[in-house]
């Protein structure tokens, strides 16, 4: 009994495919994004109490809701933008929520994915990042209205493939900051937004369906990618090789689709994956003796560690959508699955890990 438990605290079911959900930071509160089956956007703000969950807010909204983030909101504010399937990116201030204080018509189809930095988390400009169907990766300020502060695309001429999956890292001063996007035909792009320019690039024999830092305001340190075909790769970003790039440990989990992975807030080397089979996978990541060799030529290169799967449970028996640790009670976090249910989990002795 000394491993972390995951425990399920409250099952709640909806009427409408659940996409996204995200803790409101200093809250008991969380958000849920989704699509109705006539095609409107639902938004609903739940509150932990009693054992239970009570509906706050539920509102609907014209178009469905995919993807939402706080990361570029101050605590004071919290607010919070969401992409949706019209290629429309918009932020809310969930006290008002008749219209939204932006809104701009990011991309020409569904937006896939969206982060957020500068807020509450991060140094530097708050910004908002998209990913699209479409091809693009943008990146926005709240506080320039209509167009983005950078674009990454496909040239003329060349393919526009499908990006899965964006995620902010590297924002530890005011000036430097990284994008890092995952496309379907197994691309990862590192984006330098600092000097404009592709800073890394890869490719991993699967589709990408979840990026993340293990913390967006220090110093690259790790990044997750997860895959089609139960794969997930951990990149030591601290030292980058000429030609081998970044070192890398992989892992096989779930038997299916890996559609994400959340880092704990209290805590970057324990992260959760969520899995096409429903399952939960609580993973540690230990560092190796040294994090740095040298090749045979003199170039420095980086050593990965190795991941060991701390807990495995199944939780639904559809893929688990989305997942959100909260960032003010170490082990509380909340996950959404295509049962169209939602549950808020508990899970025990993160602390001794």
């Amino acid at each position: 009994m000394e491993k972390p438990q995951i425990i399920s605290h409250v099952q709640k079911p909806v009427n409408y495919t659940l996409f996204d959900t995200k803790w409101i930071p200093c809250s008991a509160k969380f958000i849920v994004l989704g699509n109705h089956a006539r095609g409107t956007g639902a938004f609903q703000v739940y509150e932990v109490q009693h054992g239970d969950v009570k509906l706050v807010h539920d509102i609907e909204k014209s178009k469905a809701l995919k993807c939402g983030t706080f990361g570029a909101s101050s605590l004071q504010q919290r607010y919070f933008a969401t992409g949706d399937f019209d290629g429309k990116m918009q932020i809310w201030n969930l006290e008002s929520m008749e219209l939204p204080v932006y809104s701009v018509k990011a991309h020409k189809e569904i937006i896939n994915a969206i982060d957020g930095v500068g807020g509450y988390i991060g140094e530097g400009a708050p910004e908002i990042v998209t990913a699209s169907r479409d091809g693009a990766v943008k990146v926005w300020d709240p506080r320039q209205k209509n167009d983005p502060v950078a674009t990454m695309e496909a040239g003329e001429g060349e393919d526009k493939r499908d990006c899965w999956t964006v995620a902010f890292g590297h924002a530890y001063n005011q000036s430097d900051r990284c994008v890092c996007a995952g496309y379907d035909n197994v691309d990862i792009k590192l984006f330098d937004l600092r000097n404009m320019a592709l800073k890394w690039e890869t490719n991993i024999k699967n589709g990408v369906c979840g990026l993340e830092f293990d913390r967006k305001d220090i110093s690259m340190n790790k990044l997750v990618a997860t895959t089609l075909e139960s794969k997930f790769h951990v990149y030591d970003m601290r030292t980058q090789h000429p030609t081998k790039g970044f070192a890398c440990v992989t892992e096989k989990a779930h038997k299916s689709t890996v559609w994400g992975c959340k880092h704990l807030p209290q805590n970057r080397d324990v992260f959760m994956t969520l899995g096409g089979n429903g399952t939960l996978n609580l993973w540690k990541y230990t560092y190796p003796a040294k994090r740095v060799k040298e090749d045979e030529n003199g170039a420095e290169m980086g050593v990965a560690g190795t991941v060991n799967l701390l807990q495995n449970v199944m939780m639904s028996t559809q893929p688990i959508s989305s997942f959100d640790w909260s960032p003010d009670k170490e082990g509380l976090c909340v996950c959404t699955a295509f049962d169209q249910t939602l549950r808020v989990l508990i899970t025990t002795k993160l602390n001794r890990v």
